[in-house]
């Protein structure tokens, strides 16, 4: 067996974890390979924040039978579920075979000929010099949708529900469910609200108005789109492998991570 491990190295908790994860592998005699051979790896330990693991994920999904442990060094980790001091016995257990591994599906994006993967979401604003809200036509292959105007609109996957789409307002989604969330980022019509549409479909969207905006996707790589420029988003085949800690109940985490019930003020 072979793993891999990424870790943040502007964290020292993620630093400290590092080396002391390099031992545990070494006494199990676990060869731990450089990310440029993640195709011989088995399984990949991924140890910061949400952040950290986004970043990876456009090099761990070239080996879609690689298992990703998330260890979490950051603060809010809604991806990165399992605790320090949780990893060694998890995997423990995966090596008997005693883990839950829970798929998640990415988005794809084609702009200008060109495939982008997507974990979390897509972001088109307006210039951040330009006080002009956008004109965002959003339409299926067949139909219509909607004529947003707005500072911008986010395009989340259900894994991404928890991150920018659900601070703007957007609504949280089960991870196992196949859907896009699309939420407006502050709407010139009131009435404009966030949507869940079918993962099956693919969206279409334009700039009109002679405009110009930016796209970030998963937090990173923004670039300039222009008028009438198509962007089409879509339901990836491909999909990252996450293990579960012991015991992990998604609402749990929920209450955990966004306090609910906890008297807040």
């Amino acid at each position: 067996m072979k793993g891999t491990i990424i870790y943040n190295d502007n964290k020292s908790e993620a630093i400290r974890l590092y080396k002391e994860l390099l031992e545990f592998f070494k006494i199990k005699k676990i060869e731990i390979v450089p990310i440029e051979k993640i195709l011989d790896a088995d399984f990949a330990v991924v140890i910061g924040g949400d952040g950290t693991l986004l970043r990876a994920s456009k090099k761990l999904i070239k080996n879609p039978r690689i298992d990703i442990f998330a260890v979490n060094a950051g603060s809010l980790g809604f991806l990165t579920e399992i605790k320090a001091e949780e990893f060694q016995p998890t995997f423990n257990n995966y090596l008997k075979g005693l883990v839950k591994i829970e798929s998640r599906q990415l988005l794809e994006i084609l702009i200008k000929n060109e495939k982008i993967d997507v974990l979390n979401e897509v972001v088109i604003s307006k210039e951040k010099a330009s006080s002009k809200i956008l004109n965002i036509e959003m339409s299926t292959e067949n139909t219509k949708i909607c004529s947003y105007k707005a500072d911008g609109i986010i395009i989340a996957t259900p894994t991404g529900s928890t991150a920018y789409s659900l601070s703007a307002g957007g609504p949280i989604v089960m991870p196992q469910i196949e859907a896009i969330v699309v939420t407006p980022l502050a709407p010139h019509n009131l009435a404009t609200r966030p949507i869940i549409i079918s993962g099956k479909e693919r969206l279409i969207l334009t700039l009109n108005q002679e405009q110009k905006g930016s796209i970030i996707v998963d937090g990173e790589n923004e670039r300039e789109i222009e008028t009438d420029e198509k962007i089409e988003i879509y339901y990836s085949h491909k999909k990252i492998n996450l293990i579960l800690p012991e015991g992990r109940d998604y609402y749990g985490i929920l209450r955990d991570k966004l306090k609910w019930g906890d008297n807040l003020c």
